[in-house]
């Protein structure tokens, strides 16, 4: 009788375990996994740097992006196998792909002039992993540079600007090779790089340098960059004939085609799924198309008329064969030459300016005369104008006037003198908020020269925060210099400013990339330098992948906390900050930390995060205490920036983007149409095999009692698969020996015949783990649903976007076979804390093993449920016999358990994706790709699979400075009392580039009577109020208070009669005895919610109101 149940236990399990739970995931490898080991020469890091082989782009595009590479008088010799350590250049990996991280290694580029701008260049080149950068500056370090240069302290006044920074820019990359120039450059010097940066030339040095750049052979990019206090510009001239690779780096489009006709031109319709990104004029490739193989030649046809689901092909396919079925059409990326004017030409016919703000559309032509004037002006004067000079204004003001005079069809109608007098009065600053943003643009422009990846800036750009400065103009005394390190700061804002910035008690929330950055920001610009504080919060330590863009940090900082590493680094920029490193996750959980009085000092919030929900919570935090919060975000190339100003704009939470679209769970788990699905159900099996599985198993073995009683009480279908999964993990699959964990992954149960007469013999009849994914659930699945099935309504059951998928056959020589059944089984030993052999690493003797598995021919059965609905949310059916089959369960984990050793628990394993000698991405790889073998599905390799399991976010060094330099121009309106209309709010994608400057939209307001509010406000009572003297509060403004609730608790709603006997009683004693709250001994208040009507019954949104009872 026993061993009749097993076996219908056996094959439950085995149909249940066919619909194992889904939620995100990863894929491919075709190697066997080994265990790296640490790299020669690689400080830091025990792990070895990964060999990996090019492949993002297409050929004819590579071929014409290598010879961009100039350099040592041809064409740059780029190695075709180039050594990328994937752990640290992952993030970036993720933007770039494989071809160009190839090419930046092989680039050599020049920075000249090492003030605050030159070093962010540096910096951001630096990290992103060149083949070397030389500084050049012949200039020594002033006071007045310590302002915007991070590496400069007030020991290095006096010294070389180069020299006094070199050895600190060497610790950013051990990989990148970098070198000092001190001596006047020749343009003998420059024929040795690909790319020169000019952040400190004067126009006629910069126009002989340009020249010799644009006609070398091959050409040699050129960029002049210039930062002038809230002004800056950017020239570009990569040579008369540039090749852009990518322009936008966007994966190439594609569609799933549902028919094509045999017209000309050709309609091709494509499922609704989603939506086509097509335009018109692009190209396109078809292949797997069914019935009409000509379209399968590979050849790019252009198309026309793009609508969201179809679009008209350019040719006559009359002639034809009809179209019969399936078929992929994807968007071909074309290479775009571009042919730059040299700055000679430029500066005299500039053509058009890319914009910032389209507020400011005329301020590109006269900025443009402006920086022309300005140069003219140190020229003759042979020093800048002097901060606060009506003088030296008027005097730059004349020159400008005599160049627009004669700049013929350039004249502009109207000169603003008074943005020409700021220009000149803080025209000797380089500020650090404008040199992070420029050196983000200028930093991604120079890696656009090195690969030809994303469109460079064409050729001018002009940018001004005319908003940050006082709206008066500063007094010769309110802006002369102190002799201290805010000189330059103090020349554009004065010393009100300046003394403001000091005293402001901060909070930066989040110690990442976005942390770094702003901690360099704060400490250069003097804040929480005085009396005031910052406090920096992360409860998140250091990998080595955060090293590639998170600067702040070194590899002997791996494993540390991360605000601690930041704020000790912000403190050797600037040893006055007083800054505070905390570890604490900002949530509920903390506001004991966090409180009344910590959120009550704060002057301004700056988010720093990762997340969306840690983000809608800091945000209702700055709403409720009426505090501004500076919010920011990146995304590969993209970043955005909001400003949440206390009663002038939205608050963050005010608009959400939609949510992403989530597959059906039927299609993850028997119709997979892309490798995203493959990989969101191969993640799943790996959570659900090695970590919720074994988790589940010892809660059971923790309280077999209280689970038990749990389950019966449940009685459903839920309750039952998971106790099949522990019958499963601790009985039947139990493993003793490394050797069991091979036949687990190569097998599994089909029958059961439970004889444990030794530890070797644990099972009579077991189905292969292989067999069971790749061969046994497809032939159960075909079997179910054969090719030629028809829906009720007749229509083809495997038509678009399904795809009929093939069962595989597994073979021990084939690496991608062998690499699941290894890592498999490394896991699975890992879950019972099993040693792992050296012998599994070995292709051969692993073989061997697993051909010694002799396995039973899988028959598929009659009457299987395969879920098809869409709209399923659980694939787990429940049965009448669900009750019965969990005291069966029970039983059998009873007496299966007994032989257990005392205090046995398996070991959950928590999916990590950064590790890379831990065999989870080699197992989730492996899942992924052979089930995308299943359904002909494209593969992909470990990284891209790692990128998309791993939900990694595409981040990069240049958006990171760019984002945090757009947000510290905000912080000087913050202190300023600025109004709405001088805060900007930015979108900018340094791929194209766009930058989109918006001013924030302002608050939802609402009017009742002489009342208004909006999400800003916050109605405070005084006094221990009864439940009565609420509601006479209200009905005293007009308003019917219908409904109290406090927290998750309903404390009083009038439809309920008994709730009237609370009417005498204090609210704060409700909120206490209903809603169970805990009010703390300093905090003098408590919140509630009020729903209120007025007296035609329209509901009124009021604002929270705060009951000060104490």
């Amino acid at each position: 009788m026993i061993q009749t149940f097993l076996l219908l236990v056996a094959v439950v399990i085995f149909f249940r375990l066919l619909t194992s739970g889904l939620n995100a995931a990863i894929a491919s490898h075709r190697m066997l996994p080994k265990k790296r080991t640490a790299a020669t020469g690689e400080e830091g890091s025990s792990k070895q740097s990964k060999r990996v082989r090019p492949g993002d782009s297409s050929a004819l595009a590579a071929q014409q992006c290598d010879l961009v590479m100039g350099g040592d008088g041809g064409t740059a010799a780029v190695p075709s196998d180039v050594e990328i350590d994937e752990d640290l250049h992952s993030r970036q990996l993720a933007v770039y792909g494989r071809e160009t991280m190839r090419r930046l290694f092989g680039a050599n580029v020049l920075v000249s002039g090492l003030q605050g701008l030159g070093v962010e260049i540096a910096k951001n080149v630096i990290l992103a992993g060149v083949k070397s950068v030389t500084i050049h500056d012949s200039g020594t370090v002033e006071l007045w540079d310590l302002s915007s240069q991070f590496y400069f302290s007030e020991a290095d006044v006096g010294k070389n600007r180069a020299f006094a920074c070199v050895d600190k820019l060497k610790e950013l990359n051990n990989a990148v090779n970098i070198s000092v120039l001190t001596t006047e450059l020749t343009e003998e010097i420059l024929s040795n790089y690909q790319v020169v940066v000019f952040t400190d030339s004067s126009l006629e040095e910069g126009i002989r340098f340009n020249n010799f750049c644009h006609n070398h052979s091959p050409p040699i990019a050129f960029i002049k960059a210039d930062i002038r206090g809230i002004f800056g510009s950017v020239f570009c001239d990569f040579g008369p004939d540039f090749t852009v690779v990518d322009v936008d780096g966007e994966e190439p489009h594609t569609g799933i085609i549902a028919s094509i006709s045999n017209d000309n031109p050709a309609v091709v319709c494509c499922v609704d799924d989603e939506r086509l990104e097509f335009q018109d004029g692009d190209l396109v490739l078809f292949n797997e198309v069914k019935g009409m193989v000509e379209l399968n030649d590979g050849r790019p046809r252009k198309i026309k008329n793009a609508r969201p689901y179809s679009f008209t092909l350019e040719e006559d396919t009359t002639g034809y064969c009809a179209y019969e079925a399936g078929g992929i059409v994807t968007q071909v990326k074309q290479p775009k030459v571009l042919n730059f004017k040299t700055l000679e030409e430029a500066i005299q016919n500039p053509g058009d300016f890319l914009l910032s703000d389209f507020s400011k559309f005329d301020r590109p032509p006269l900025l443009h005369l402006a920086f022309r004037a300005l140069d003219a002006f140190c020229a003759q004067e042979g020093r800048f104008p002097a901060p606060g000079s009506g003088e030296d204004a008027q005097a730059l003001i004349a020159i400008a006037k005599r160049l627009n005079d004669s700049a013929g069809d350039q004249k502009l109608d109207n000169i603003d003198e008074s943005i020409l007098t700021k220009f000149a009065s803080g025209s000797k600053a380089v500020l650090n908020p404008m040199a992070a943003m420029f050196g983000g643009i200028v930093g991604q422009e120079v890696l656009k020269a090195c690969s030809g990846k994303f469109h460079p800036l064409f050729q001018f750009f002009y940018f001004d925060s005319l908003e940050s400065v006082p709206s008066e103009p500063l007094s010769a005394e309110d802006a002369a210099p102190t002799g201290g390190r805010y000189d330059a700061q103090i020349a554009v804002f004065g010393r009100q400013v300046q003394q403001k910035l000091e005293n402001a008690k901060v909070f930066v929330v989040g110690a990442g990339a976005l942390g770094c950055e702003f901690l360099k920001n704060l400490a250069l610009m003097g804040v929480a330098c005085g009396s005031g504080k910052l406090t920096v919060t992360d409860d998140d330590v250091i990998e080595k992948s955060n090293l590639s863009r998170q600067f702040l940090f070194r590899d002997w900082n791996i494993g540390q906390a991360k605000s601690t590493v930041a704020s000790t680094a912000a403190l050797s920029i600037n040893s006055s900050l007083n800054a505070e490193a905390l570890q604490n996750r900002i949530s509920q959980d903390t506001e004991n930390i966090f409180d009344d009085v910590f959120w009550g000092g704060l002057d301004v919030v700056i988010n720093a995060l990762d997340n969306v929900k840690a983000r809608l919570y800091v945000d209702s935090r700055a709403v409720y205490f009426q505090k501004p919060l500076l919010e920011s975000g990146t995304l590969g190339p993209k970043c955005n920036t909001q400003m949440v100003i206390p009663h002038l704009t939205e608050n963050y939470g005010a608009s959400r983007d939609p949510p992403e679209k989530q597959a059906p769970m039927c299609t993850l788990h028997s119709f997979p149409h892309n490798i995203d699905h493959c990989l969101t159900w191969a993640r799943s099996e790996f959570e659900g095999l090695l970590e919720k599985t074994p988790s589940e198993a010892n809660a059971f073995l923790s309280n077999p009692q209280e689970y038990k009683s749990s389950a019966r009480s449940a009685g459903d279908a839920l309750s039952r698969e998971m106790l099949e999964r522990i019958v499963e993990c601790l009985v039947m699959e139990r493993c003793h020996t490394f050797e069991d964990c091979i036949v687990w992954a190569r097998k599994r149960y089909l029958e059961i015949c439970v004889s444990f007469i030794t530890t070797t013999l644990l099972f009579c009849v077991m189905l292969s783990r292989f067999e069971d994914y790749f061969v046994n659930r497809v032939k159960q699945l075909t079997y179910t649903f054969p090719e030629d099935s028809t829906t009720s309504s007749g229509a083809r059951f495997w038509s678009a976007p399904k795809r009929f998928p093939r069962a595989l056959q597994f073979s021990s020589t084939d690496p991608s076979h062998l690499s699941f059944v290894a890592s498999a089984a490394i896991l699975r030993a890992e879950t019972y804390g099993i040693p792992r052999p050296v012998w599994v690493l070995d292709p051969k003797q692993l073989g061997e093993v697993v051909d010694k598995i002799n396995l039973p021919e899988f028959k598929p059965k009659q009457g299987v449920k395969i879920v098809t609905d869409e709209k399923a949310t659980n694939l787990t059916a429940s049965s009448l016999d669900d009750a019965a089959v969990i005291d069966q369960l029970i039983s059998t984990l009873d007496d299966g358990t007994k032989s257990l050793p005392t205090g046995f628990r398996l070991v959950p394993i928590q999916f990590e994706k950064d590790d890379d000698t831990n065999y989870h991405m080699e197992l989730i790889a492996a899942l992924a790709n052979m089930r995308a073998r299943n359904y002909e599905i494209p593969e992909v390799d470990k990284l891209k699979a790692k990128f998309i399991a791993g939900k990694i976010i595409p981040a990069i060094a240049t958006t990171t400075a760019l984002a945090t330099g757009l947000v510290c121009l905000e912080l000087y309106k913050v202190f300023q009392d600025k109004g709405v209309e001088d805060y900007r709010n930015t979108f900018a994608n340094l791929a194209l580039p766009l930058f989109s400057m918006a001013e924030p939209v302002p608050p939802k307001s609402f009017k009742h009577g002489e009342l208004a509010w909006s999400i800003w406000d916050r109605w405070v009572i005084q006094g221990d109020l009864t439940l009565t003297e609420l509601l006479e509060w209200f009905q005293a403004k007009g308003l019917t208070a219908y409904s109290i609730s406090c927290g998750q608790s309903l404390l009083y709603n009038s439809l309920f009669p008994r709730h009237k006997e609370r009417l005498g009683r204090k609210v704060s004693e409700l909120a206490k005895e209903v809603a169970k709250l805990d009010i703390p001994p300093n905090r003098k208040h408590f919140d509630v919610i009020v729903a209120c009507e007025d007296d035609e019954g329209e509901d009124w949104d009021v604002p929270l109101v705060s009951i000060c009872f104490r």
